[in-house]
């Protein structure tokens, strides 16, 4: 092995070599493997690249020890977010035994309208994620009722995964009780509520038109179920659980935690204990009949939400897709996406040791002359990270350490370069099947991100707003005294 201080720097064919790689191996890994590619493929074809890059790491003079401890530290990083999954994957178990999630679509289905589906989600998830500032916990809460409730009228669950989705990223994003929202002014240098009234300018216009095309396609939705199927529906829910508004106090507790900014990882867990308690004070007939052993009623009730914690539930009505709808959850559902969150980091941890994702930037920097270039090579860069780190938090804080200096040697007020971030950072993450946020909406929702992405349209429309403003040079915020005052340009 090489000494250490003897590195070098990777030239640009260092850097592209795994990434090219890695695009080759995922495209080959969705192509052959479809939908299932998630579930081993492209972990395969993530820890394959990251190969790649070590083996050119060691040609360029790193050690395996350093390049094991950049592995190790970028696994660091997503432990907290591997907790929340682990807690959520309990919390939808518990919340399907309770009674919780049938009861959501039980009333959801008597009061939502086709024509009208899609927008009342997306306002829905975005009044929820502002209240509680977790896009994560809207969608497996209001976003899994949601999309049982797409089912049962019978509407596209692509189209409803990427209502819920826009929704809940716009919430999140203006929440000042989000983590991303917190982080990106942190970064960049800016305030937190000036980051946040600055980022309304990009994201009302982007959520006013993606209610409007949410609207145009509920409008134009022929729905496949008739008012007799929906009735047919909520009598099988009733018959399978007891259906009443004290179900939703597991939902109630969960929103009260959040608003009162509990951290995610107790809040949620909190609000899966208390789906286990309501399941045995309010769902005692459904346990007994999941129970293999009924003769003690003790046993039955440790037994059978001892494993609705760790490997959900399954409900047996005699309806294959009913039954699909209501089983689910527990911690080892989660597992997949912690191996692909694992993998995907791993990789990034190592392009980003070796240097190689700093290579990237230098060429970047030197195209962008105008404000729009630049801003269009951080929405790229914020884009490039969350797919090359699987992400989202080292998609807002890489780019942003990155182009700090650059803003500020062009004069550009640091909310240019927070607002940009999330524009780009925060909204693009779950798009990509292998980012931590791809990963989670699909484990919760169960839609496969190559299938939503092209109706998440507020994730869509924001970063290309975001280019435009700078290009146009719509409030773009310029420094004219660096210690006193600023001016919209």
């Amino acid at each position: 092995m090489k000494n250490p201080n003897k590195t070098k720097l990777p030239t640009m064919i260092d850097a592209s070599i795994p990434v090219i790689f890695l695009v080759v191996l995922l495209t080959a890994s969705v192509s052959t493997f479809g939908d299932n590619s998630s579930y081993g493929p492209n972990q395969i074809a993530l820890l394959a690249s990251m190969g790649i890059a070590i083996v050119i790491g060691l040609k360029n003079g790193f050690t395996w020890n350093s390049i094991e401890k950049a592995i190790v530290h970028g696994i660091s990083l997503s432990l907290g977010a591997i907790l929340i999954l682990l807690a959520v994957g309990s919390l939808i178990g518990t919340w399907l035994l309770s009674g919780t999630v049938p009861t959501m679509i039980y009333y959801g289905l008597q009061i939502l309208s086709p024509e009208w589906f899609y927008a009342a989600t997306c306002i829905i998830c975005g009044i929820v994620a502002m209240s509680i500032g977790s896009s994560w916990t809207t969608a497996a809460t209001i976003g899994v009722a949601l999309l049982g409730i797409a089912q049962g009228l019978g509407l596209s669950p692509e189209i409803a995964a990427g209502a819920v989705i826009s929704g809940a990223y716009f919430g999140d994003k203006i929440s000042p009780l989000s983590e991303t929202t917190n982080l990106a002014p942190a970064i960049a240098g800016s305030e937190l509520f000036s980051h946040i009234r600055y980022m309304l300018w990009t994201t009302i216009p982007s959520i006013s038109i993606a209610l409007i095309l949410f609207l145009l396609l509920g409008f134009s939705e022929s729905a496949a179920v008739s008012s007799q199927a929906i009735t047919e529906l909520n009598e099988q829910l009733a018959k399978n659980f007891s259906i009443s508004p004290v179900n939703l106090i597991p939902l109630f507790v969960l929103l009260a935690l959040a608003i009162r900014k509990v951290p995610a990882f107790p809040a949620v867990s909190i609000g899966a204990i208390v789906g286990a308690i309501c399941a045995m004070i309010f769902q005692q007939e459904l346990i007994l009949k999941l129970a293999k052993n009924t003769d003690s009623v003790f046993l039955a009730n440790l037994t059978v939400v001892w494993t609705t914690l760790f490997d959900g539930v399954a409900i047996a009505t005699g309806d294959l897709k009913l039954n699909d709808l209501l089983s689910g959850g527990g911690m080892s559902s989660m597992l997949n996406t912690v191996w692909l969150i694992i993998c995907a980091l791993s990789f990034g941890s190592v392009l980003e040791h070796l240097g190689m994702l700093r290579k990237f930037l230098d060429v970047i920097l030197k195209a962008a002359k105008s404000t729009g270039s630049l801003i269009a090579s951080t929405v790229v860069t914020c884009i490039g990270t969350n797919i090359v780190t699987a992400d989202q938090y080292m998609a807002i804080v890489m780019p942003g350490r990155m182009y700090k200096e650059e803003y500020q040697r062009r004069g550009l007020h640091p909310v240019v370069l927070s607002r940009t971030l999330e524009d780009a950072g925060t909204i693009t993450s779950p798009l990509i099947p292998w980012n931590t946020c791809g990963a989670y909406m699909y484990s919760v929702l169960l839609v496969n991100p190559l299938d939503y992405i092209f109706y998440c349209f507020f994730n869509l429309i924001n970063p290309i707003l975001a280019i435009i403003y700078g290009f146009i040079g719509f409030k773009i915020k310029k420094i004219i005294n660096v210690n006193t005052q600023s001016k919209p340009v």
